[in-house]
């Protein structure tokens, strides 16, 4: 047999948790048609290992690439670290089904909850489809990447109740419809079901996304629907998500699980917050999962294992103090207002512990938590010498200072005339080790790239070059092996991708390339690379050598080769 591709001399990880091997493998019409030695074969194109990881490519559960990928079919940035899937429409919106007249509606969505520019979205071709069937036509042979995506509450709402559904609950027969939108999208190919709560889930205008003015009737009965396709997965935001979940929040999540009989993928759990530390109140939530388990209906939480590394500034590019009152009105101020407003001793007072005190009430609009002065750090300041703020949080100069933290970072801000750039990471010794512990059940699902989204705060998408080096080699918090089964087999069985995630004869040959050593995160550059001009952060990583999709290298030596093997992954 001649082969397509063979990759040869290297050490395979085949994601099931067995020990490594030194053999080659052999691809023929994209999948794997032999693993071994194969010596003397031919291929029309071979690929040296030696000395490298060859592994099953990464299975990224929670991503936003849904409008993205439409312009972008490789999900850049996520492709460079060795991902091969994505699955997106996650948190209860999708980019189909919209109407043509909801497009306006929904990219106004996108652009609040998930941070994307609506001159970017205009880059989406939503001349192309309407349904949940005609978007997954459209990319079918135009992919880089595999595309997975679930069907959005929000999305399913609005087109059967129009402007109806951010003012009230779903009567029967448009519950109906609903139901059967969800069904055909489900037999079209989607991954499953996804649904919010969450308080902080809002449209431009400050009103409530469409799904968070449904029923608990309204969600079980749409994740019922997805259900009956017997196969895929329901991603759920409950309105603890942020606060930190109750026993109510679990008892809830419990029954979607029974009534769809698919697995419930939430976020956020055992933490009182996204930004607080993971694993405050876990004793809560391991007795919560551990009944659901014996129960039958088990549930699942993903996990942000690579900490936030965020811009902060004094400007308009600022979205992290929406929840702060005046701290968010001044980045939006004029520079020679934003001036004025620090001098005023009462505006002053007002925001001296504004961070410390954000909105939470979901009445009163956004309730993101912002990030806490302990875990912000001057990245740089025209007026603060490096070796006087070098590893100090804004928190602990404050301290030094005598003063408030509100006050010494509005203080240095007047003083770098709004130059200055804080850094919000998250990576404190408690954080580090409330995650390890977190880590090891087998509940907590690793990722939440949110890849496609918040591009202009931060891209996530190098959390598996930091899983692999960070805590699986240097912290060594399992071998290799495990490390890689975490985020290949484990995501691709639960989301039901049955014939991904593993290195095995006759399998879809989807892999990752890379040295072992050296793999971890690089640098962050901002770049306008996306329609009309629009910039974003890109999250560039180190040691992946190269990621193939369905036998096809799409990504080289850091390079883009052009190819489109990418194909819509469906469940079962």
């Amino acid at each position: 047999m001649e082969y397509d591709l063979i990759v040869r001399g290297g050490t395979v990880v085949d994601g099931t948790g067995l020990p490594r091997r030194r053999i080659d493998i052999g691809i023929k019409r994209g999948k794997i048609a032999r693993m071994g030695r194969l010596g003397n074969a031919t291929a029309k194109e071979e690929i040296d290992a030696t000395g490298r990881i060859v592994a099953p490519g990464v299975v990224d559960a929670h991503t936003h690439y849904d409008p993205q990928i439409t312009f972008d079919p490789y999900a850049t940035m996520s492709c460079f670290h060795g991902v091969t899937t994505v699955l997106a429409g996650n948190c209860g919106f999708s980019a189909a089904p919209c109407k043509t007249e909801d497009q306006e509606y929904l990219k106004n969505i996108f652009a609040r909850v998930e941070d994307m520019d609506p001159i970017a979205l205009n880059g989406v071709r939503w001349d192309k489809f309407e349904t949940f069937d005609q978007f997954l036509d459209m990319l079918r042979g135009n992919l880089g990447i595999n595309f997975a995506c679930y069907v959005g509450h929000s999305n399913v709402r609005r087109w059967v109740m129009g402007d109806a559904a951010i003012e009230r609950t779903a009567t029967l027969q448009e519950l109906d419809a609903m139901k059967d939108i969800v069904r055909r999208a489900m037999e079209a190919g989607a991954a499953g079901f996804s649904t919010s709560l969450l308080g902080t889930h809002l449209d431009t205008q400050d009103r409530p996304v469409p799904s968070r003015l449904a029923d608990n009737e309204e969600i079980l009965a749409l994740a019922e629907a997805a259900g009956d396709a017997g196969s895929g997965s329901i991603c759920f935001l409950p309105e603890g998500t942020i606060r930190g979940m109750s026993s109510v929040d679990h008892d809830f999540i419990t029954e979607i699980a029974k009534r769809s009989g698919l697995p419930v993928i939430v976020q956020g759990l055992g933490g009182r917050g996204k930004t607080d530390v993971p694993g405050s109140g876990w004793e809560a939530a391991l007795e919560a999962l551990d009944k659901a388990q014996e129960d039958g209906t088990p549930f699942y939480s993903m996990l942000i294992a690579r900490p936030f590394d965020r811009q902060v500034a004094f400007d308009e590019t600022n979205h992290h103090w929406q929840a702060c009152g005046l701290w968010h009105t001044m980045t939006l101020m004029p520079i020679e207002e934003r001036r004025a407003l620090l001098k005023d001793p009462e505006a002053r007072e007002d925001m001296r512990f504004g961070i410390e005190n954000p909105n939470t009430d979901a009445d009163k609009g956004t309730t993101i938590p912002p990030p806490r002065w302990p875990v912000v750090f001057v990245d740089n300041s025209p007026s603060l010498p490096e070796e006087k703020h070098q590893g100090k949080s804004i928190a602990q100069l404050a301290e030094d200072a005598g003063v408030a933290p509100g006050d010494y970072a509005l203080d240095l801000a007047l003083a770098d005339d709004f130059a200055t750039k804080l850094r919000w990471r998250m990576n404190s010794p408690e954080w580090e080790s409330s995650v390890e512990k977190t880590l090891s059940d087998p509940r907590m699902l690793i990722g939440t790239s949110d890849g496609g989204a918040h591009l202009a705060k931060d891209d996530q998408a190098d959390w598996s070059s930091y899983f692999l080096g960070t805590w699986v080699r240097d912290r060594k918090i399992s071998s290799l092996e495990e490390g890689v089964r975490q985020i290949t087999q484990v995501p691709a069985a639960l989301l039901g991708f049955a014939d991904r995630g593993t290195l095995h004869v006759g399998g879809w040959a989807d892999i990752m390339i890379f040295d072992a050593d050296e793999i971890g995160p690089l640098r962050k550059d901002f770049v306008r690379d996306l329609p009309g001009g629009v910039g974003r952060y890109k999250a560039y990583g180190k040691g992946v050598y190269a990621t193939i999709v369905n036998g096809q290298p799409i990504v080289l030596d850091g390079e883009l080769t052009g190819r489109l093997p990418g194909m819509v992954v469906t469940p079962g």
